[in-house]
C-alpha cells in the first residue's frame, strides 16, 4: 500500500524537525479539499463516514450506522449468517451510493473481525465488489490494533501508553510512543458478542476464562500510566461515568477517569441485571445489551494493566486508516491548530489576521511551552467566529461553542481554555454564570492566563479594525507594574476611549494598574 505502515518504527527524533507550530501553513497542505469517505465492516455494524477532507484534522460531515449483526453465531458456526451478509451487502451499497453522489475524492472500504474470522468471509466481499465496484480490505488483527492506536496518534497530543479498542468481535491493543506504533500489538477475541455469549453460557465465571486470554496475551503497561479506549461500548462507558459522577464537560474525547472510578463503574454495570442496564443514567439505548459485557472487559483489562488513568478516545480505526494516508509532513502538523484554522478562517472577516494576532501575542508569555503556543495559536485562529453576532450573545454562545464543537488534539482542560479565552476576547466577564461548571476543570493560573490572552485579541481587534497591516506595525508589552501598546505613529492609529478600556481590562487581568500607549522609539 501507499500510505506509511501502520507500525512504522521511525524513531521519535526523526519527527522533530517536521513538528513547526504555525497558524498558517498553507505549504503544508494538500490542494484536494474533496471529501474522503471510510466504510468500516464490522462484527456488529456496517458504518459510513464522509469526512470533510483528507487531513490532519477531518471533520465529519456524514455518518450513518447499519446494525447488520454480522458477528452474530459465528463462534458458533463459524460462518457469516445468510441474512447479515445480505443486510451488510444492502448496507454497503446503500453507502456507496452515497459517497458516489457526493462526488467524493476516495471511498475506502475495511473489514475487521468477522469476515477475516468466518470460512465464507470471502464470499461476502466478493458480493460487495460485484455490487459497489469498489474492493474490500480484509484487515489481519495486529493491522486493525495498529491502525486504532494510529487513530490515537491522530487525536491526542503526542500520546505515551497503551490503546485498547473494543469492536463487536474482537478486542484489539497496539502500544503508542508518541508517534509511532509500537512493536507489541494483539488482537483478542473479547469483543462484546463473543463476551455477551460468554456471560450468558459461564455467568460469573466468564470473568476467570477472560482473565486467562489477558494473562497469556495482553502485553504489559510498561511505558506510561496511560490505557487510551476506544470503541462505542466503551465511549458508553464514560457517559455513565459523567452521568454518575457530575462531570463538568460531557464531551467523550479526551475524557479522563482514575483507573480505581471507572473500575469501580465497570463492576457496577456488569453485575446489574439485564433488564435494568438501560435505567442507568447515561447509558444509550442502542449499547444496553452488549454494555454489560463491554464493562466486563474494561474491568479484567484494567485489573491486569494496572494504568494510573483511562483516557477516552472518538477517533480510531476509521481515523488512523485517514492519518496512514497522509504524509510525513502532513502527520506532524497539530491537530488542535489545524483543526481551529479550518474551523475558525472561513468563519474570520478578514483571513490574515489570525496569523497576525499569532505574531502580535508571540512574546506575551515568556518561556511558553510548547503546549501553551499551540493553545494560543488555536485560540487566534478561532478568535472572529462570532463576529456577527449579537453583541449580548457573542461570548456565552462562543463559550458552549467551543466545549461541544469536535476538536482534535486537546484535553477537556485545554478545551475550555480555548472556550474561556475566546469568551475573554468577546469581552465575557470572569464571574460569568455560563462559565460554570466547566470552568472548574481549570487551575485559577489556567484561567489567569485564559483571561490575559482573551483581552489581548480583544485588545487587537479594537486597536487595528481587523487590519493585519496596522497590528503588524503595534508592539503589546506586559511590564511589572503596567501594560504598554507601543505604535509606530500616533499620528495615522491616534488614541481613543475604546483603545483605553481595552488596556484597562487587559491591566486588570495580568493584576496591574498602569497603561501606556506611546509612540515606539
Amino acid at each position: 500500500m501507499s500510505q506509511q505502515a501502520a507500525s512504522d518504527s521511525r524513531p521519535v527524533e526523526d519527527g522533530e524537525a517536521l513538528r513547526v507550530l504555525e497558524l498558517d501553513p498553507e505549504h503544508r497542505r494538500r490542494a484536494d479539499g474533496r471529501p474522503y469517505a471510510v466504510i468500516d465492516i464490522g462484527s456488529n455494524s456496517v458504518r459510513l463516514l464522509v469526512y470533510n477532507t483528507l487531513g490532519r484534522a477531518p471533520f465529519p460531515r456524514f455518518n450513518e450506522k447499519s446494525l447488520c449483526g454480522l458477528g452474530e453465531g459465528l463462534d458458533r458456526t463459524g460462518r457469516l449468517d445468510e441474512g447479515a451478509m445480505a443486510r451488510t451487502v444492502h448496507a454497503v451499497h446503500r453507502f456507496s451510493a452515497i459517497t458516489a453522489a457526493m462526488d467524493v475524492a476516495c471511498t475506502d472500504i475495511l473489514a475487521t473481525e468477522a469476515v477475516r474470522r468466518a470460512e465464507n468471509g470471502a464470499e461476502l466481499t466478493e458480493a460487495i465488489e460485484r455490487e459497489t465496484g469498489l474492493p474490500v480490505r480484509v484487515l489481519a488483527g495486529e493491522e486493525e490494533a495498529a491502525f486504532s492506536a494510529l487513530g490515537v496518534i491522530s487525536g491526542f497530543y503526542r500520546p505515551r501508553g497503551l490503546v485498547g479498542d473494543i469492536g463487536g468481535g474482537s478486542l484489539e491493543v497496539a502500544e503508542v510512543l508518541d508517534d509511532r506504533v509500537g512493536d507489541r500489538t494483539v488482537s483478542l477475541p473479547l469483543g462484546a458478542l463473543p463476551v455477551r455469549a460468554l456471560m450468558a453460557e459461564k455467568g460469573e465465571a466468564a470473568k476467570k476464562a477472560i482473565d486467562e486470554v489477558l494473562a497469556t496475551s495482553l502485553p504489559p503497561l510498561l511505558t506510561h500510566p496511560t490505557f487510551y479506549v476506544v470503541g462505542g461500548g466503551w465511549r458508553a462507558l464514560a457517559r455513565v461515568h459523567a452521568e454518575a459522577n457530575g462531570a463538568p464537560l460531557h464531551v467523550a474525547h479526551g475524557y479522563e477517569v482514575e483507573t480505581k472510578s471507572l473500575r469501580q463503574l465497570a463492576k457496577q454495570v456488569w453485575k446489574t441485571p439485564a433488564n435494568k442496564v438501560a435505567r442507568l443514567p447515561g447509558v444509550p439505548a442502542r449499547r444496553a445489551d452488549t454494555l454489560p459485557a463491554a464493562a466486563l472487559v474494561m474491568d479484567r483489562v484494567l485489573k491486569s494493566l494496572k494504568p494510573e488513568r483511562v483516557v477516552f478516545s472518538a477517533l480510531g480505526l476509521r481515523e488512523g486508516w485517514l492519518y496512514s494516508q497522509l504524509s510525513l509532513e502532513e502527520q506532524y502538523l497539530d491537530p488542535l491548530v489545524e483543526g481551529a484554522r479550518a474551523f475558525g478562517r472561513p468563519r474570520s472577516r478578514v483571513a490574515a489576521f489570525g496569523p497576525a494576532l499569532a505574531r502580535w501575542t508571540e512574546s506575551l508569555f515568556p518561556g511558553e511551552t510548547a503546549e501553551e503556543k499551540r493553545l494560543r495559536l488555536a485560540a487566534c485562529a478561532l478568535s472572529d467566529i462570532a463576529w456577527a453576532d449579537h453583541a449580548e450573545v457573542k461570548a456565552r454562545q462562543s463559550f458552549h461553542r467551543l466545549l461541544s464543537f469536535p476538536f482534535i488534539g486537546l484535553d477537556h482542560a485545554e478545551r475550555v481554555f480555548l472556550a474561556a479565552t475566546i469568551h475573554a476576547r468577546y469581552n465575557g466577564k470572569p464571574d460569568d454564570p455560563a462559565l460554570e461548571p466547566a470552568i472548574t476543570l481549570l487551575s485559577e493560573a489556567g484561567r489567569r492566563r485564559a483571561r490575559i490572552l482573551g483581552r489581548a485579541l480583544l485588545l487587537g481587534y479594537r486597536y487595528s479594525g481587523s487590519v493585519p497591516d496596522i497590528l503588524d506595525t503595534a508592539r503589546l508589552e506586559i511590564l511589572s507594574d503596567r501594560v504598554r501598546l507601543e505604535v509606530s505613529d500616533t499620528e495615522s492609529v491616534p488614541d481613543s476611549d475604546a483603545v483605553q478600556s481595552r488596556l484597562k481590562q487587559l491591566a486588570k487581568a495580568v493584576g496591574v494598574h498602569r497603561t501606556e500607549l506611546v509612540k515606539a522609539s
